[in-house]
C-alpha cells in the first residue's frame, strides 16, 4: 500500500529522469556535432583557406603627352572600348610640322655642303697636277735662263755682249726661280687642303658623313615630335578617368586619361598571416564576385605572394618599437590570376569585392616564391594603327610614319620609314649637285 510520501516521490523521479534524458540527448547532439565538425575539418576545411578581403586589381595605363601642346581633338570618352593603336587625343601639330620642315631644309643644306667638300677633292687634285706641271716648266725655264746667262757671260770679255744683256739674263733666272718657289708653295697648300678634306671624307660616302648624320638625327627628332602630337592607346581596353578637353593646354607628363585592359585583371586576396602557412604558388583558387553572386565561380591560381604586408608599405608605417604596442594580425596580399575565357564571359571591373578560397591540396609542394625565370615583364606598347594626322600630312611625305604614332619610342617600321625619308632627301640633293 502506497504512502503519500511515495506518491510525491514518483513525479520527482519522473522529472529527474526526463532531465537526465534531456542532458543525454544534448550531450549526444553536441558529441555528434563535434564529431561532424571534426570530420568536416579533417577531410575538407583544413585543406582550404578563404577570405572575403579580396578585390579586383588590374593595370591602369596612363595616357600622357611627351611634349606640351594644345588639344585639338579628344577621340575617346569614359567607358569607351578602344583598341591598341587607336588615336585618343590629338595635339596641335603646327609647330612640330614647321620644325620638321626646318630640319629637312637643314639636312638638304648640309648634304650640299658635304657634297661640295667631296667635289673639292677632285679640284684640289687637279690644282696639284697643274702646279706640278708649272714646277716642271719653271725648272726648264731656270735651266734655259741659266744656260743663256752662262753663254752671255763667257762672251762678256770679247765685247760681243753688253753688261745690260747679262743683267737681263740674270733677271730671267730670278723670275724663273720665283715662279718655281710660287708653284711649290701652291702645291704644298693644295696638298694640305687635300689631306684635310681626305681626313673628313675618306672611307665614307656623303650619306654617312658625320655632319649629314647629325642633320639626319635632327630630322628624326622633328619627325618623332610630329608623331607625338597624336596620343594613341598602347593597349586595348576601356577608357577611364578622362580629364582632358578640347582647347586645353597640356604639359608633358600630365595624365589625360587612362586605359584599363579588363581582360588582364587579377584578384588581390588579403589573407591573414596565420592562413599563409601552406599557401604556395600554383595552387588552385575558387573565386566568386559580389557582382554576380555564387552562381558564377571563377577558377584561378595563386600567381604569387606579396613582398610585404599593407602596414609595411603604408604611407605612415606602424612604429612597433614604441612602448604603446598592440599586436595586430597582419594581412599579406596574394595575387590570384583568373582564366581569360571566364573573364571574357563575365568581365570584372577594378575595385569589385571578391571572395577567394585556396585549395591547399592542389599544389602542396609548390614554391613559396615565384622563380626568377617566371617573372612577367611589363607589356610593351603594341604597334599602333592608322588614323589621319590632318594638317601635318602635307609636310611629311610618309603619312603612315605620322599616323602610326603611339607616343613612345620609334618602332622598327617607323624607323625604317624615317631612314627612307632621309635617304630620299640625300639622294635628291646629290642629284641636283651633279
Amino acid at each position: 500500500m502506497s504512502t503519500p510520501t511515495d506518491a510525491a516521490a514518483t513525479p520527482a523521479r519522473t522529472r529527474a529522469g526526463r532531465r537526465r534524458l534531456g542532458l543525454l540527448v544534448v550531450l549526444a547532439v553536441c558529441l555528434v556535432a563535434a564529431l561532424a565538425a571534426g570530420w568536416y575539418w579533417q577531410t575538407y576545411a583544413r585543406h582550404y583557406e578563404s577570405t572575403d578581403n579580396a578585390y579586383v586589381h588590374g593595370p591602369v595605363v596612363q595616357i600622357t603627352p611627351q611634349l606640351a601642346g594644345t588639344v585639338t581633338a579628344v577621340l575617346a570618352d569614359d567607358t569607351d572600348r578602344v583598341r591598341a593603336g587607336q588615336v585618343l587625343v590629338r595635339l596641335d601639330a603646327t609647330d612640330a610640322a614647321i620644325a620638321l620642315e626646318q630640319a629637312q631644309a637643314s639636312l638638304a643644306q648640309r648634304v650640299r655642303e658635304v657634297a661640295a667638300v667631296y667635289a673639292n677633292n677632285a679640284s684640289l687634285r687637279a690644282q696639284i697636277a697643274l702646279r706640278d706641271s708649272e714646277i716642271a716648266t719653271a725648272r726648264l725655264e731656270i735651266e734655259r735662263a741659266q744656260a743663256d746667262h752662262d753663254r752671255r757671260r763667257s762672251l762678256l770679255g770679247s765685247g760681243a755682249v753688253s753688261d745690260e744683256e747679262i743683267a737681263h739674263a740674270r733677271a730671267a733666272i730670278d723670275r724663273a726661280t720665283t715662279a718655281l718657289a710660287t708653284s711649290r708653295a701652291a702645291v704644298a697648300a693644295a696638298r694640305e687642303d687635300l689631306q684635310a678634306n681626305l681626313v673628313r671624307t675618306q672611307g665614307i660616302d656623303v650619306g654617312q658623313h658625320p655632319s649629314v648624320l647629325q642633320a639626319a638625327a635632327q630630322v628624326r627628332d622633328a619627325l618623332q615630335a610630329l608623331r607625338r602630337t597624336e596620343l594613341a592607346a598602347p593597349v586595348s581596353g576601356t577608357v577611364a578617368r578622362r580629364n582632358v578637353q578640347v582647347g586645353q593646354r597640356v604639359q608633358a607628363g600630365a595624365p589625360l586619361m587612362a586605359v584599363v585592359p579588363l581582360e588582364k585583371v587579377w584578384i588581390e586576396a588579403n589573407f591573414k598571416e596565420v592562413q599563409l602557412r601552406d599557401v604556395r604558388v600554383g595552387q588552385a583558387v575558387e573565386v566568386t564576385a559580389d557582382l554576380y553572386g555564387r552562381r558564377i565561380e571563377y577558377r584561378g591560381r595563386v600567381a604569387g605572394l606579396g613582398a610585404g604586408t599593407g602596414a609595411a608599405f603604408a604611407l605612415l608605417p606602424a612604429q612597433n618599437a614604441t612602448g604603446n604596442w598592440i599586436k595586430v594580425v597582419q594581412r599579406l596580399p596574394v595575387r590570384v590570376e583568373l582564366e581569360p575565357t571566364q573573364l571574357a564571359e563575365h568581365p570584372l571591373r577594378i575595385g569589385l569585392s571578391m571572395r577567394a578560397r585556396v585549395d591547399l591540396r592542389s599544389a602542396p609542394g609548390g614554391p613559396a616564391l615565384l622563380p626568377p625565370s617566371q617573372a612577367r615583364p611589363d607589356a610593351a606598347p603594341a604597334p599602333a594603327g592608322g588614323g589621319g594626322a590632318g594638317g601635318p600630312d602635307a609636310a611629311v611625305p610618309s603619312d603612315p610614319l605620322v599616323t602610326s604614332a603611339t607616343g613612345g619610342p620609334i618602332d622598327a617600321a617607323a624607323d625604317a620609314q624615317a631612314r627612307a625619308l632621309i635617304d630620299d632627301i640625300v639622294a635628291r640633293q646629290l642629284a641636283r649637285g651633279r
